[in-house]
């Protein structure tokens, strides 16, 4: 069955909801080759706003969430421990900062793997995933079980926001 780039309708929803259907669509990644490798992404999770203290984008509008704030689509990406950079995709409406970070594809567990295997830097901030010549989502069109857990690595964010399942895993 043929696949099909998702469009911006599909990353206008909360992060919650995207966060989800997320799971089982794949990632294409275009290389400098021009050769085309495709993922299956296996683990999301979900930040939802300034009021998700677990969320960037908690602090406010600054340079580094500023992407947060546009409309579904977008990429949002930074860099942890000085040397991993995390694959984030912003979604929801236009000044409601959300995002769904990208924590696992086929054969790669952890977001800072995740953007080492896909070779993310700064050049990706603020890129557009419906018309990106380097970087999008498909639909399979296959639909697949998953889990609901707590996020891994906000203990900072206190016990409300810590606890929410909203770490979305595979079921093979």
């Amino acid at each position: 069955m043929k696949s099909r780039r998702l469009e911006r309708n599909f990353f206008m929803n909360e992060s919650v909801e995207v966060a989800k259907e997320l799971i089982g669509k794949i990632l294409v990644r275009v290389w400098d080759d021009n050769s085309v490798s495709r993922y299956l992404i296996t683990k999301t999770e979900a930040y939802s706003g300034e009021e998700d203290l677990a969320c960037h984008a908690s602090k406010g509008r600054t340079a580094r969430t500023e992407v947060m704030y546009d409309e579904g689509g977008k990429i949002y990406v930074y860099l942890i421990y000085g040397m991993h950079w995390m694959l984030n995709f912003v979604t929801g409406e236009k000044d409601n900062p959300q995002a769904v970070l990208i924590c696992g594809v086929e054969n790669i567990s952890g977001s800072g793997r995740v953007g080492k295997a896909l070779k993310i830097d700064k050049s990706f901030y603020g890129e557009d995933l419906i018309n990106s010549d380097r970087i999008w989502i498909e639909d399979n069109n296959q639909q697949f079980s998953y889990n609901s857990v707590r996020r891994v690595g906000i203990d900072y964010a206190g016990d409300i926001w810590k606890n929410k399942l909203w770490r979305f895993e595979i079921l093979l």
